[in-house]
């Protein structure tokens, strides 16, 4: 066990260490940079600003040497200082950036996790057990649904209901007047009236797809010969079902930890932005678009350990879930 470990542990260092350099140089890619956007969008406002200056800015950046010399010093910075570097944009340390909007997106994407998995399993169970039945067919046909509707239109959708019929916005995560309020139980009753919103709206598609792989995955090995095994020696159904088929029938749902840890820490982008809500990837988005590289960087960075550590985890859960997985 302490030998694979040890392993693993040293392929996640090797594994982060190529993807840093190849998140950075794919950012930092695309011609020109941050400060190419901003003098252009001064010289656009009528604003004459010289050569000198630019050069000034480009050596107050450090955006005038080659990219891969933007990388050590990135990096040096990260690991001797744990210093993510400074957005361009918003003239913040990036650490400072991410923490601000941390919060708002581990309630949002925990939350929405939680839902899915504790609705989707036992909705999974029946239909695989009541297969063909009334409520498998409904099941079937909202699990259809939720997987073709887009999560920002039905985001769109209840936006506009919700205003058209009662007058309210169902948007963000607080009401305008407890913005930048002080926490208080009126703001905390605010924030669980907004938070079904998003959890549903995120979670509906994830709730449909789990569903679907517990269904099939389950009635596989419900039609495997130690069922009728387990059955002829007198076994319970409820104990046969839980200790043996839902257990290996868990083991794709397990598998999918390694993207739910980086999802819950950028929450689904493009929802939202629909919703606004202050998560994180809304704030990658926007430095991408405005080619702030550290800001990019280190989200991405950030999200990359938490694919290969939720990946490392996911093979401990699979081993636990599953006895006939051995260590390699």
């Amino acid at each position: 066990m302490g030998a694979y470990i040890g392993r693993r542990f040293v392929y996640m260092i090797v594994l982060l260490l190529l993807s840093s350099i190849i998140s950075f140089a794919i950012i930092t890619l695309p011609p020109g940079d941050y400060l190419t956007s901003y003098v252009a969008q001064l010289r656009s406002q009528g604003q004459d600003i010289t050569d000198d200056q630019v050069a000034s800015l480009e050596a107050a950046y450090g955006l005038g040497k080659p990219w891969p010399q933007q990388y050590v010093l990135w990096m040096k910075k990260m690991l001797v200082d744990g210093d993510l570097g400074r957005s361009f944009a918003w003239r913040q340390p990036v650490s400072t950036l991410i923490w601000e909007r941390l919060p708002a997106t581990l309630l949002v994407s925990v939350g929405s996790t939680i839902v899915v998995y504790l609705i989707a399993i036992p909705i999974g169970i029946y239909a695989a057990v009541r297969q063909y039945s009334i409520g498998d067919y409904i099941i079937t046909f909202i699990g259809f649904l939720g997987l073709a509707i887009p999560n920002f239109l039905l985001a769109l959708v209840l936006m506009m209901f919700a205003y058209n019929q009662w007058g309210i916005s169902v948007g963000g995560l607080q009401s305008q007047e407890f913005q930048n309020a002080p926490w208080t139980w009126g703001r905390v009753v605010d924030l669980l009236i907004h938070l079904p919103v998003p959890l549903f709206v995120i979670g509906i598609a994830g709730t449909a797809s789990i569903i679907r792989v517990m269904r099939a995955t389950l009635l596989d090995e419900l039609n495997k010969p130690y069922v009728e095994t387990a059955r002829a020696k007198g076994v319970s159904e409820t104990r046969l079902l839980l200790k043996y088929p839902v257990r290996v029938a868990m083991n794709p749902i397990a598998s999918t930890v390694g993207w739910l840890l980086p999802a819950m820490f950028s929450g689904a982008t493009i929802t939202a932005i629909v919703l606004n809500l202050p998560t994180i990837g809304p704030l990658l988005l926007e430095s991408l678009q405005t080619e702030d590289m550290f800001l990019a960087a280190g989200i991405v960075l950030i999200m990359t350990a938490l694919t290969i550590v939720g990946t490392f985890v996911s093979d401990l859960i699979l081993m636990w879930l599953d006895p006939r997985i051995r260590m390699m």
